[in-house]
């Protein structure tokens, strides 16, 4: 494995600390830029260098797949070497946009079926395939698929929800870690599991536990900033970063205003992205 996580202080729950990827050294706390389709938007790749000096940036699956396709990324061997970026780069499952963006989007036990909203074609996202793609997009820190369900949910859905990210989450990690002793070319690619559960102690518990089982590099907390009041995200993440590794990093998905960032800093939380940052600066 590529991915190493040395924890260097604390304060009460806030964590000082770094990731080592093979392609850089990313001090915690980090806010990732989002460079959606392979680029920040409005900032080129210079700027990222030698302006922000960000060590990482989030790319996203689904649209990368869709558009440059992952031939072209897997040509130019990543998305590094396609947006001559040469720090680490992150890479979300792609499992958020099919759930936000296709109008017909339908999830079944071993994965999901969506259409392009670009032409309207057809696309299955299995585990498994969404590991491929972000292989070929040469990931150093790639995202599990996981069952993202929109707030408020019901009990049904959220027991539901958790099971599927579950099961998929051990697909995923057994699949990559068989490829990674059958093959040298995976060690740069590190695999998070997704702790989802909504707004429920018991489900973020159970879910968080039956990942933190298995060996996954880092772990995040999905299925927030989605609607629910910011109180209601602060005490989730503090309820479900006990149960969390101190020795793996520690993820907040999509999270947010420079508040947001603070209180789920003290809450223990490593690594951060989200789009308004550059969408708020290019209007």
């Amino acid at each position: 494995m590529s991915l190493s996580f040395e924890l260097i202080s604390n304060d009460g729950n806030a964590r000082a600390g770094e990731v080592k990827t093979s392609s850089s050294s990313i001090p915690t706390p980090i806010f990732m830029p989002v460079g959606t389709l392979g680029s920040v938007k409005a900032i080129n790749s210079e700027d990222i260098k030698n302006e922000l000096k960000s060590p990482i940036i989030l790319g996203n699956t689904y649209h990368l797949y869709l558009r440059p396709k992952q031939e072209v990324l897997k040509s130019f061997g990543g998305l590094g070497g396609f947006m001559n970026y040469d720090g680490s780069i992150l890479t979300d499952s792609g499992g958020f946009q099919a759930f936000s963006l296709s109008a017909k989007m339908k999830k079944q036990d071993d994965g999901i079926s969506f259409k392009s909203h670009i032409d309207g074609s057809s696309h299955y996202f299995s585990p498994t395939k969404v590991i491929d793609i972000q292989y070929d997009i040469n990931s150093d820190i790639m995202m599990v698929l996981d069952d993202l369900i929109a707030l408020p949910a019901s009990d049904k859905d959220t027991k539901l929800s958790i099971e599927r990210t579950y099961r998929w989450a051990k697909e995923s990690i057994e699949y990559h870690r068989n490829n990674q002793k059958n093959s040298d070319k995976f060690t740069k690619n590190n695999l998070f599991a997704i702790i989802q559960g909504g707004t429920s102690q018991s489900y973020r518990k159970q879910s968080a536990e039956q990942l933190c089982e298995l060996d996954f590099d880092g772990f995040a907390i999905g299925g927030l900033s989605v609607g629910e009041a910011n109180q209601e995200m602060y005490d989730t993440v503090e309820w479900t970063t006990e149960f969390m590794p101190q020795d793996k990093p520690r993820y907040l998905m999509g999270v947010g205003t420079p508040t947001d960032l603070l209180e789920n800093i003290q809450r223990g939380v490593d690594m951060f992205d989200c789009v308004m940052p550059s969408r708020n600066a290019r209007n």
